[in-house]
């Protein structure tokens, strides 16, 4: 390696190493999972760059060849597969297709198994078998999120932006790591930065998401420093994402779902705690409404006292007993929130929810609004305060009583609420 060549990659492994250190800056102020996550990804990317790219051979001349040659050959296969069992979770892909659930999930065991087997064959092929193994993955990784592109996932573009310049990253150190001669200090500063940009720009879509996720749980415990007229979504936006909505579900042929959220009485809580609590209250419900759904599901107040979310896509219609249930469950919690007086006090909604199958097939978003205001209506009457039209009988029932047939087996115990 030319003093060059270990230049550019240095710098590439700095820009790097940055946006870890970014991430772990971030996790101190705001602690979660999916940051600890955020951070073992660049850590993983970083040490991918630092084996394949010759570096560590230089930085440490002494490592033994053998063990060095093994990490080549894991290196490509064991990030990708780590990559995509956390972009599993980053597309809520358990909730809104199989098809992607299921290959993220697979591709993210058999990914590393399949690089520990390229250490059987033959001294010379083990290298570019790993680097094939690893396009395979990435290539898979970018159609899943063009996939989510297609479903209306607002970040998944970007992700596919840096799936797509992870390619030229991946087979260009598997060639360094091969010796390939005819690579010079120009096609190398290539390599690193579509290296560094695509650590970038995935970086920043995790970061993203985690943020969004920080806001939907932080808005119910600060409700009262919040404006209900600008947090939430106009009824006008609410009704131009469901058209859009029909339009994507029209060429994706997905199973989605409206939810419309009534709160009645509420001029008793205003002459209880004041028409201040009663913003607050509004406040808390969305959060803990945008909690369920997922924050990659818009939520918006449609008029006053009235809530929509859209779900556009779900497995199947077994989904929406769990996901009705857990709404109304959530919003019939007391709210706390401040008196008339200045005191804390505690509240409680009195709701229905309305949850309406958006079928496979076209349908009007003015009858949607209005049929999952009429289930809304009827809920206040039955016990769980989740309306829903029985596919069998076409009656107003309880949401856990309509046939909605069974759950997917690969994934009954889970529901679609926040990470």
């Amino acid at each position: 390696m030319s003093a060059h060549e270990l230049t550019i990659w240095s710098m590439a492994l700095g820009a790097i190493a940055a946006m870890a250190l970014a991430r772990i800056a971030d996790l101190i102020v705001r602690p979660s999972l999916a940051q600890v996550q955020g951070i073992a990804y660049h850590v993983t990317v970083f040490l991918l760059v630092l084996i394949l790219s010759g570096v560590a051979g230089q930085v440490w001349p002494r490592l033994d060849p053998m063990l060095l040659r093994g990490a080549q050959v894991l290196a490509g296969p064991f990030c990708v597969g780590l990559s995509n069992f956390w972009i599993r979770g980053w597309l809520n892909a358990a909730q809104r297709d199989l098809v992607m659930a299921l290959t993220l999930r697979i591709s993210a065991v058999l990914l590393p198994l399949a690089g520990a087997a390229c250490l059987a064959l033959p001294q010379a092929q083990q290298i570019p078998a790993a680097g094939g193994v690893s396009l395979f993955g990435g290539i898979l990784t970018l159609w899943l999120t063009v996939r989510a592109w297609t479903m209306g996932d607002r970040l998944a573009p970007v992700m596919a932006a840096g799936c797509l310049l992870t390619l030229p990253a991946l087979a260009g150190l598997h060639a360094i790591a091969m010796g390939e001669p005819d690579l010079g200090a120009a096609a190398q500063a290539a390599l690193a930065l579509c290296a560094t940009l695509s650590n970038g720009f995935t970086g920043f879509v995790l970061w993203r998401r985690d943020r969004h996720e920080w806001r939907a749980r932080r808005e119910d415990s600060v409700a009262s420093r919040l404006d209900p007229v600008t947090k939430l979504s106009s009824g006008g936006s609410l009704v131009r994402k469901l058209v859009n909505a029909q339009r994507r579900r029209g060429r994706t042929r997905r199973d989605g779902a409206v939810l419309a959220i009534l709160a009645f009485d509420v001029d008793r809580i205003a002459a209880q705690a004041g028409s201040a609590a009663v913003n607050e209250m509004f406040i808390c419900m969305a959060s803990r409404i945008q909690r369920q759904v997922g924050v990659i599901n818009p939520v918006g107040r449609y008029y006053e006292r009235c809530f929509v979310s859209l779900v556009e896509t779900i497995q199947s219609p077994a989904w929406l007993r769990t996901l009705g249930l857990r709404v109304a469950t959530s919003l019939r919690r007391p709210i706390e929130v401040m008196g008339p007086s200045g005191e804390r006090m505690q509240i409680t909604a009195d709701i229905g929810v309305g949850v309406v199958h958006l079928s496979r097939s076209a349908e009007n978003v003015e009858d949607i609004l209005d049929d999952a205001q009429r289930l809304a209506q009827a809920a206040r009457s039955m016990r769980s305060r989740a309306a829903i039209l029985d596919p069998a009988s076409g009656e107003v029932v309880p949401v856990e009583q309509a046939n909605l047939g069974p759950r997917r087996r690969a994934h009954a115990h889970l529901v679609p609420h926040a990470i």
